[in-house]
C-alpha cells in the first residue's frame, strides 16, 4: 500500500461514519471517470498477471481434467 493511500485510509477512519460513506461514493466516481469500463490495470494487478504468464511460461497448465472439481 503507498503512502497515498495509507493516509487517505486514516483521514477516512477520522470521518463520521456518514462521511466515510460519502467519501467512499466519491472515490468510486474518480475511478470511474478514470476507467469507465474497468479495463485499466493497476500496477499491483500489472505485477501479478506477469508473476501469472511467467508461472504458465516456465510451468505449464493444469489439465481441466486433472482437478478435483468436488
Amino acid at each position: 500500500m503507498s503512502g497515498t493511500v495509507r493516509e487517505a485510509v486514516n483521514l477516512l477512519e477520522i470521518l463520521p461514519e456518514q462521511e466515510q460513506d460519502f467519501a467512499l461514493e466519491f472515490i468510486k466516481k474518480l475511478v470511474l471517470a478514470w476507467d469507465p469500463d474497468f479495463t485499466k490495470v493497476t500496477p499491483f494487478e500489472r505485477r501479478e498477471l506477469e508473476e501469472a504468464e511467467r508461472d504458465m511460461q516456465e510451468n505449464g497448465a493444469v489439465s481441466h481434467d486433472a482437478i478435483n472439481w468436488d
